[in-house]
């Protein structure tokens, strides 16, 4: 199977590509080539190209055609629609890489099926996706369109810390500073490792069952954030000192912090996996997130070059932190 991925060297589709090739099928990633922190695996073809610059991507393309595009990295309607003049009659299938966050925010049931709408009014970036998927569903009713859309949720490696400011949480814990929650830290959310997505992913190339339809691919373990950063804490060798703060009182201080907190995290998102199983009987979600932790913090830990703090985000806790602790007391009467 010959297969065409725009990107291929980012924190969810990098395991897709060494799946692919492990698979054998024949990979193609274009990109600028300037990612160095996943090296691109043994046996694939590069073509060097910016997505962004049709006049290069024709050059590197020539006349081929594929039986499966995915795009790794479009995220509004106008790139979708480039892809479509690009590739329509080139390919058999087209992925488009969505986002979990177009759901209903907050979801009005659990768990979230790939039926519930997507209507996110908080997060641009979920409803550029959604005008996206509009604009891919239309091409496909009006015209067939080969089209699937894959909807991640939170998928991370050993590179990606499920926190605002990164690895600067783990260095406010390890400093026994607090750090920040959202709201009273109880709701659920679905972190999926990599792997685990690729597994999931790679079955639907060249599926024919995956035509015209919609996917979310999950880990079916649900953490509470309280337990994320305990979880991540005991990783870290140390312990969390946890001050819950509403998601609203958040953006009030950081609009973009707010906004993937009402857009997104603030929610409890857990995900009723049975389509992409149905389809992909082999998928399965195996690398519990406790599991997944100890890779990242051996990657951490072994180059402190790595261990990057965000100032505004340390300074940032420790004004609300100040605030909110002062604010508390007259608040509830103390």
């Amino acid at each position: 199977m010959k297969v065409l991925f725009i990107g291929g060297t980012g924190i969810i589709s990098s395991a897709c590509s060494r799946l692919a090739v492990e698979q054998d099928m024949e990979l193609f990633l274009l990109n600028r080539g300037r990612t160095t922190s996943r090296p691109v695996p043994d046996g694939v073809t590069m073509l060097p190209a910016d997505i962004r610059d049709l006049a290069s991507v024709q050059t590197v393309l020539h006349n081929q055609t594929f039986d499966v595009v995915v795009d790794w990295i479009a995220f509004t309607p106008e790139q979708v629609q480039n892809d479509l003049d690009l590739f329509s009659g080139r390919t058999g299938q087209y992925i488009f890489i969505s986002s979990a966050s177009v759901y209903q925010t907050p979801p009005a049931l659990l768990p979230v099926t790939e039926s519930t709408i997507a209507d996110n009014p908080y997060w641009q970036y979920s409803r550029n996706k959604i005008a996206c998927e509009e604009l891919l569903v239309r091409a496909y009713r009006d015209r067939k369109f080969p089209m699937t859309i894959v909807r991640p949720s939170h998928t991370y490696d050993k590179t990606l810390l499920p926190f605002q400011g990164g690895f600067t949480e783990v260095d406010r814990m390890r400093r026994g500073k607090k750090v920040v929650v959202h709201g009273d830290g109880t709701s659920l959310w679905t972190l999926t490792h990599h792997k685990d997505f690729a597994l999931g992913f790679n079955g639907l190339l060249g599926n024919p069952h995956a035509i015209g339809e919609t996917f979310h691919i999950t880990s079916d373990e649900w953490l509470s954030w309280n337990q994320i950063h305990e979880i991540v804490a005991r990783a870290a060798g140390t312990s969390a000192q946890l001050v819950h703060i509403p998601s609203n009182v958040i953006a009030a201080y950081d609009p973009n912090w707010g906004a993937a907190l009402l857009g997104d995290k603030a929610h409890s998102m857990i995900f009723d996996n049975s389509k992409i199983k149905r389809v992909v009987p082999e998928f399965r979600a195996a690398i519990p997130f406790a599991r997944g932790v100890e890779e990242i913090m051996s990657w951490f830990d072994e180059n402190p070059a790595r261990q990057k703090i965000d100032e505004h985000v340390d300074s940032l806790m420790d004004r609300m932190i100040a605030d909110y602790e002062a604010f508390m007391p007259r608040n509830t009467g103390a």
